[in-house]
């Protein structure tokens, strides 16, 4: 069997040699100009086919979903410390017969077990012989004899003893479950809101790096157009000099601008390989060792452009009120609210009932039938007196607690705000980009042409051909930027302002009725906690030290 392997690993080398061979010299491959292409058939995605797939195999939201499940586990077992609970419990003993013996008890107090009064040295009789009616000399001396002490009647234990017992507890009456119970579901609320905030995000990374595989596609186009311009450019000059019309100096030009170029075809084609490989990450994809190095997958798309008339402040808004992660903020200062209170409820007394009924075995009898049975009851009750301020360091702990989360949520308002405002700034860039070079290649390819039509009727010199396709490569280029640019600062706008409400049906059933209450309404006019914010509190600025500072102009 070892030589088996052994002569099985050998022929593997050699065939993975031979491959690797005739991959060295370019077998099993079609080369066209600087790009290669494989026969093989890789997985093609339009975008919505790609946003689905991320959907059922990204991990982190897979993650995410998990930690809900988690929460909901939570709320079961905080609950669970509010409702009744029965606990049985059974005890059984056996002990050695020889040992049971020796804790034989007397039912007569001061004389020795196994022994009698008489003296005579015989064992006593658990059950008394009847006296005799027949009179005699020695019964009437007998009478006439001081009377003796009654005989001692011995009682073994059984061998066996046992006992069940159902016990019942319930608890009446403390200052923390019932504020700890209402803290899991805002706890689920927030992992719930979590889950919606990676949902947002996924679908705007998977958006963003689907249209990044498109333009790096583009680009690649680009580039080969370039490269057979200077290609056909350097072939005419060649022409030209062999003809001895131009001098030596132009041919060579005509190579360094050719050569020059490809370095920017291969970029582009690596930053090509490259994005789709990130995609297929995003998408949950495996690496398949059976592809070789055929891509892992495909995109089928154009790059669109839909323009969109945005009123920022509507946005602002729309984005404070639709945003899980202020949300998820929310729910986080409610939960901190909650251990506060339960935190402070230590002060209070915990009350617990406990009933339920017992069977115990009689100690002389094993039978069931002998058993004793009976019910318990009772209440517990406990309350500190004196703790030395252990309570009131966790209380002060929560409330600290408390003001962090509620500063988080202002500083998430503000982050909120800061983020739909760049996307905003950077779609009317990308805007502005697009109409700017929508024109400015329409007037590249004219240039180039004229210079080239120029440089053919000998009127023009090489150079102006040159620049001119260098000119309307960077217009080309910048254009499919802009439109990348506007594109994916369109789909961070929708996650900004919570705008990607199209797929989150799918999870509908994992949304809990809680969430959509106006307990989570996180518009303008309201606070961390969802109370209606004062006139003047956008005016006062608060210290740590707790008092509050007005900014005035002097």
């Amino acid at each position: 069997m070892r030589k088996y392997f052994v002569i099985s690993g050998f022929a593997a080398s050699i065939f993975a040699t031979s491959w690797l061979a005739r991959a060295g010299t370019g077998e099993g491959s079609t080369s066209t100009g600087y790009g290669t292409s494989s026969s093989g058939k890789v997985p093609t995605f339009t975008l919505d086919q790609a946003i689905l797939t991320s959907l059922q195999r990204n991990p982190t939201l897979l993650n995410a979903e998990q930690e809900i499940k988690r929460t909901k586990g939570v709320i079961i077992q905080v609950r669970a410390q509010a409702l009744p609970q029965v606990n049985v419990n059974a005890n059984f003993d056996w002990t050695d017969p020889n040992l049971v013996n020796a804790r034989t008890v007397s039912t007569t107090a001061g004389v020795p077990i196994g022994t009698t009064p008489t003296g005579t040295g015989s064992s006593g009789s658990l059950v008394e012989s009847p006296q005799s009616q027949v009179g005699d000399a020695r019964t009437f001396a007998a009478a006439a004899a001081p009377a003796a002490t009654p005989a001692a009647t011995p009682i073994e234990l059984s061998d066996i003893s046992y006992s069940i017992s159902v016990i019942g507890t319930q608890l009446i009456f403390n200052g923390t479950t019932f504020n700890q119970i209402r803290g899991t579901f805002f706890q689920r609320d927030s992992a719930y809101f979590s889950f919606r905030n990676i949902l947002d995000s996924l679908l705007a990374t998977v958006k963003t790096q689907f249209y990044q595989v498109v333009v790096n596609r583009e680009l690649i186009k680009v580039q080969e157009q370039s490269v057979h311009l200077l290609e056909s450019q350097l072939k005419d000059q060649q022409n030209r000099f062999e003809a001895g019309t131009v001098p030596r100096f132009n041919v060579l030009q005509a190579e360094v601008a050719l050569y020059n170029q490809i370095p920017q075809l291969i970029t582009a084609q690596n930053n090509y390989r490259i994005s789709k490989i990130t995609l297929a990450k995003t998408l949950g994809l495996d690496f398949q060792p059976g592809r070789g190095e055929n891509p892992p997958l495909d995109v089928i798309g154009e790059m669109p452009y839909n323009p969109r008339t945005i009123a920022l402040a509507n946005a602002i808004e729309m984005g404070k009120q639709r945003r899980p992660f202020l949300k998820q903020a929310r729910a986080n200062v409610l939960n901190q609210l909650q251990q506060v209170r339960a935190t402070a409820g230590q002060y209070l007394p915990t009350i617990t009932a406990t009933g339920g009924g017992e069977w115990v075995s009689s100690p002389i009898n094993s039978s069931w039938h002998d058993i004793s049975k009976g019910w318990v009851a009772g209440v517990q009750g406990s309350m500190p007196i004196w703790d030395s301020g252990a309570i009131a360091g966790q209380v002060v702990q929560q409330r600290a607690l408390l003001s962090e989360a509620k500063i988080t949520y202002d500083d998430d308002v503000r982050q909120v705000e800061l983020e739909v405002q760049t996307a905003y700034s950077n779609l009317q860039q990308n805007r502005e980009l697009i109409v700017s070079q929508e024109k400015n290649v329409e007037q590249a390819e004219e240039a180039l042409r004229l210079a080239k039509a120029r440089l053919d009727a000998g009127a023009g010199v090489q150079l102006d051909v040159l620049n001119a396709q260098v000119q309307l490569l960077t217009a080309q280029s910048t254009r499919l930027q802009a439109l990348f640019g506007y594109n994916s600062s369109l789909a961070e706008f929708d996650r900004a302002t919570g705008a990607q409400s199209s797929y989150q049906e799918m999870f509908a059933d994992l949304a809990p009725r809680a969430t959509k209450t106006k307990t989570y309404y996180t518009g303008s006019g309201v606070d961390a906690e969802g109370k209606r914010k004062k006139a003047d509190d956008d005016s006062t600025v608060r210290t740590s030290s707790g008092r509050s500072r007005t900014s005035r102009s002097k």
